[in-house]
């Protein structure tokens, strides 16, 4: 049984996304190791949203119900948050609305900028470290597996990706009001990631030339080697500040890197600009809010980002939900089939066996030759083809238990299904019935 708690920009404040993120790194581990109900976990963590995927091992509301708040309390300690915030603001998802939702979520459709290209990265690369600590599991990895292969269809079949911008392009498109000249413009990036990659390349797209690389962890100097920057050192840190028209700050770094005390102190110094823009991407965040309290300095965040995000062109943002509905339901359809498998291994083997005994008896008789035995296995076969196929279009019908009912009927075998995904919708409700009201719908 699959469940997701998922907090984003629709549902959680930033600064709450800030804390969960905070206690991320330490969640898939400990819930997988001290659970007595998950055996998989992969956290997804972004600027806006946070997201515990959680394969359950027991098919039973209770269990699921148990898994669920047993995650929350692990997260709410691994934060520093109380747990009643993080019940009031998780959405709790269960079964077959999991699979959509990764779907949505890894294409761009639930992202700040609707088809942004960052998130299909993130999510291949949950899966990566749940891998790497070992937490994730066989049915964690078909679904992420499914997800990524989604995106790519809907990044290749629709306008979406085209369309969709990164939350750096996206600021730098709010920054247009305050800068106006880029060529002109002198940027100060802190970070060395991912994100201070993207950031450079946006930068550049508009014609900036004149940036200089800060890194709270001493990697400065390899990031401007290899992106032909300046680089700037700790104690130069306030004097690149005092010259920067515009900083754009997005490190990974648990603490805030930029204080209002060293942009009070870089406006002090001879020839510092007299206004500047500092564009905060990071989480958690990496500019204290009382930044924008000192004179001459603008503050843009990610919440203020999130509330200027555009509307994306419709046509493509529907294609792309049809692409994701069919993508889900084709997976529904799947793990269907994988659920009928165990009456059609009883059958095969309740078959195969019968054929085996006959077998033994005409060899005992000396009536058997390999010839004989190969064309009666070919026919056995051939018997079973139909009623195989048969079983897997049932089960995507919604036939499982007409299939297992019909097995033990027919043949007196008994087979128990391989996953109890449908009780999905007595977990949601037993889920619910402990959770706030907010848990009872999809939150996007």
């Amino acid at each position: 049984m699959l469940l997701c708690l998922t907090a984003n920009h629709r549902n959680a404040s930033f600064d709450l996304l800030e804390k969960l993120s905070i206690g991320a790194p330490s969640l898939a581990t400990s819930l997988v190791t001290d659970s007595d109900f998950i055996q998989g976990a992969v956290v997804l963590a972004t600027c806006n949203r946070f997201e515990a995927y959680l394969d359950v091992d027991e098919p039973l509301t209770a269990a699921a119900a148990l898994a669920a708040e047993q995650a929350m309390e692990v997260l709410a300690e691994a934060s520093i948050v109380d747990v009643e915030d993080v019940r009031s603001t998780l959405t709790v998802l269960c079964g077959d609305t999991v699979a959509e939702h990764l779907f949505s979520v890894s294409s761009g459709l639930e992202s700040v900028a609707i088809g942004e290209d960052e998130i299909a990265g993130q999510v291949r690369r949950a899966l990566t470290t749940a891998r790497v600590e070992h937490t994730t599991s066989s049915d964690l990895e078909r679904l992420f597996q499914r997800a990524s292969k989604t995106s790519r269809g809907v990044k290749t079949k629709t306008g979406l990706g085209g369309a969709g911008r990164s939350l750096v392009r996206l600021a730098l498109d709010l920054a247009e009001s305050r800068v106006t000249d880029w060529a002109g413009t002198t940027v100060l990036l802190v970070g060395t990631g991912r994100y201070a990659r993207a950031s450079l390349a946006a930068l550049r797209d508009r014609g900036v030339t004149n940036v200089r690389v800060y890194s709270p962890s001493g990697r400065a100097a390899n990031f401007a080697a290899s992106h032909e920057l300046q680089a700037v050192a700790k104690a130069e840190l306030i004097a690149a500040i005092a010259a920067s028209d515009v900083i754009v700050t997005c490190s990974t770094a648990p603490t805030v890197v930029l204080t209002a005390a060293q942009l009070a102190a870089a406006g002090e110094l001879s020839g510092a600009v007299e206004r500047r823009l500092v564009i905060d991407l990071g989480l958690p965040r990496n500019v204290d809010p009382a930044v924008s309290t000192v004179a001459g300095t603008e503050l843009l965040d990610l919440e203020t980002v999130s509330l200027h995000a555009p509307l994306e062109e419709l046509n493509a943002e529907s294609d792309a939900r049809a692409l994701v509905g069919e993508a889900a339901a084709e997976y529904r359809a799947s793990r269907a089939e994988a659920e009928v498998t165990p009456a059609v291994v009883a059958l095969r083997s309740h078959l195969f066996d019968l054929l085996d005994a006959e077998i033994a008896r005409a060899r005992s008789r000396g009536d058997s030759s390999d010839e004989t035995e190969r064309a009666l296995r070919h026919l056995v076969g051939v018997i079973l083809h139909t009623p195989s196929v048969r079983a897997r279009e049932l089960a995507r019908t919604g036939g499982t238990e007409t299939v297992f009912a019909a097995v033990e009927a027919l043949f007196g075998l008994q087979a128990s299904p391989a996953d109890a995904s449908g009780v999905s919708g007595a977990v949601e409700a037993v889920v619910a019935s402990t959770l706030p009201l907010t848990h009872r719908t999809h939150g996007g």
